[in-house]
């Protein structure tokens, strides 16, 4: 269903439908070609991409057909199992994409980084520029991103030498240059788009004497069609093709969302529903492989000419679908007279739109974190395929946030004879060097005591626990007083050990010494949250009261000279190496402090 157009905005859409059109048809041609079948079955998918695709309700200016980012897994499969099989498995891709929607696995794709999308555009729009500066002199790119960017110095010296190259390359030149300086035409000429004026002047020169360019050659599309029978719908017993399904589910699926999020980026226009796109991209490809024509996805490049063009809803995107159905059904004679070459300057120009190098010195300035991950994202789509440079982008961004995430502050110092370290903020096993040199550090200090302050740290991840329990156990045994304050909360021990009596002297058991009397609850609690701070983990809060366990032997007449200046009677029973003493903190035995 179309969307209602406002009366004083038709114009605007037909126009940008027809850029979109000029942008689409040579992409659908060359996706074929490079995918190793005919142009025609280019123009069937970008058809559907249009009329289908595009009038479904999903995304209201991402244009869909067939793309470069599959053409190497097409050409691929199509060797293999041969044209007739590409039908099978593009149907059954489209399938299973409408399942992963209906199931509202789309929105998982919402989540990705800004600096991967930037990448990802111009991943895209660097080796676009290059590919088509070849069709742009009458040339065939050589194949792969590098490749095409090896063979430049190599073109420029072929078209020098052929006359009717130069003059290919001077209309290619001519819609570039107009591409860019149209926007400061004045206003009433403005409205036209430069692509269409370049398509004038393209047919113009071609139809001179003496001018032999090459234009657009478009064959019978309803001879293209090719319906799956019964013999290829049985090689779905195959398990190669089943994971050729399940690749261009995947792929498609990957390529088509993550476009969505870009174009989103692109216009404040309403933002892409995720599943109900997903939806249409599966009928979409479900319609392509029944008509045995190529898998269709959002591609970037017509997205956002459509964009650019000024288009403000799903019908610019549906009525390109059209002109490209009318003018190779209808008009092949009228596709005949475009030159190639000005087609594949309207594509140069949406590469640089695409690349956007502006970007990388600005995300430098803002972000230089997230500048490594939009380059790494590029590189590697330049270097490999979409798919690769997108996934590799993203766990360069969760890299990056996890480090971030781990952000662990830690202060050292001495005072009087404590090593005190004291840590906030996240320590997880991404800070783990820097947490055990501190603790090293503090060790080699050659202080008696050692306190350790981690209430501030927010997040304590295993390894991090592991290591400062394990350092605070070693320093103990050397017989170091170890201080120990562990985030997390107070625990209260039952109240069966709060209540009951406890006998006359400490149980050896024990792993602190008790009381002559049954504690409080609250001091029971806080002394509980000092075991487990010791051993388990777990300890009191920052606004908790803290103890720690010295396992340093005690001079033998310790409590006798303690026990009348803090707990006179506390002294009694307490064998050789325990002391418990109130009031503030002392030379040995356990401490009380406030965190």
């Amino acid at each position: 269903m179309k969307a209602a157009v406002p009366k004083g905005d038709l114009a605007t859409e037909i126009t940008a439908s027809l850029v979109v059109f000029l942008v689409a048809l040579p992409l659908c041609i060359g996706v074929a070609v490079a995918s190793g079948v005919s142009p025609e079955l280019g123009i069937i998918s970008g058809v559907i991409g249009g009329l289908v695709v595009g009038a479904a309700r999903g995304s209201t200016l991402q244009v869909s057909g067939p793309a470069a980012g599959l053409a190497a897994l097409v050409a691929e499969t199509v060797l293999e199992y041969g044209v007739a099989m590409l039908g099978v498995i593009v149907l059954f891709s489209g399938l299973l994409q409408i399942v992963l929607g209906l199931v509202k696995l789309g929105r998982f794709f919402q989540a990705i980084s800004l600096a991967v999308v930037q990448g990802m555009l111009a991943g895209i729009g660097l080796p676009l520029m290059f590919s088509q500066a070849y069709p742009v002199a009458d040339a065939k790119a050589p194949g792969t991103p590098l490749e095409n960017m090896a063979g430049i110095p190599g073109l420029l010296a072929d078209t020098v030498a052929d006359p009717q190259a130069m003059i290919a390359a001077g209309l290619g030149i001519v819609t570039v240059v107009l591409s860019f300086l149209w926007k400061k035409a004045p206003g009433p000429v403005r409205k036209v788009p430069a692509a269409l004026v370049a398509v004038g002047i393209g047919i113009t020169v071609a139809a001179l004497p003496g001018v032999d360019v090459k234009t657009l050659q478009v064959g019978n599309l309803l001879a293209s069609v090719d319906v799956p029978g019964a013999e290829q719908f049985a090689g779905l017993a195959d398990a190669g093709i089943i994971t050729a399904i399940l690749t261009f589910t995947v792929i498609a699926s990957a390529e088509s969302l993550f476009t969505a999020a870009a174009v989103d980026r692109m216009h404040d226009g309403p933002r892409t529903r995720y599943n109900p796109e997903l939806i249409a991209q599966g009928a979409g490809n479900t319609l392509a492989g029944l008509l045995g024509a190529l898998p269709i996805t959002a591609v970037v490049a017509r997205s956002s000419a459509n964009v650019q063009a000024g288009a403000k809803t799903r019908l610019s995107r549906t009525l390109h679908g059209l002109w490209l159905l009318a003018f190779a059904l209808l008009l092949p004679q009228v596709l005949a007279l475009i030159p190639i070459s000005v087609l594949a300057g309207v594509l140069v120009h949406s590469g640089w739109k695409l690349f956007a190098p502006d970007e990388f010195p600005k995300m430098w300035r803002q972000d230089r974190g997230e500048f490594a991950v939009m380059t790494i994202t590029t590189l590697v789509i330049v270097a490999t395929a979409l798919l690769e440079g997108v996934l590799i982008g993203l766990a360069a961004g969760i890299v990056l946030a996890a480090v971030r995430m781990s952000q662990t502050v830690i202060r050292q110092h001495t005072e009087d004879d404590t090593a005190k370290v004291v840590m906030a903020g996240n320590a997880t096993f991404l800070r783990l060097p820097q947490v055990i040199e501190a603790l090293e550090s503090a060790a080699e200090a050659g202080k008696p005591r050692i306190r350790l302050d981690l209430t501030g740290v927010t997040h304590l991840d295993h390894a991090c626990r592991s290591q400062v329990e394990e350092f605070t156990a070693q320093q103990r045994g050397k017989g170091l007083r170890v201080e120990l304050l562990m985030p997390g909360p107070a625990k209260r021990p039952p109240a069966e050990e709060q209540a009951a009596p406890v006998a006359d002297g400490p149980q050896l058991s024990d792993p602190l010494p008790r009381r002559r009397t049954a504690p409080t609850p609250a001091t029971a609690s806080v002394a509980s949250a000092a075991v487990s701070g010791a051993g388990s983990g777990s300890a009191p809060g920052p606004t908790a009261e803290w103890f720690y366990l010295d396992t340093t032997p005690m001079p033998e007449d310790f409590a006798q000279r303690y026990a009348e200046e803090y707990a006179p009677g506390y002294a009694e029973g307490y064998p050789r190496g325990y002391s418990e003493g109130y009031g503030g903190e002392y030379t040995s035995g356990f401490a009380r402090g406030q965190a």
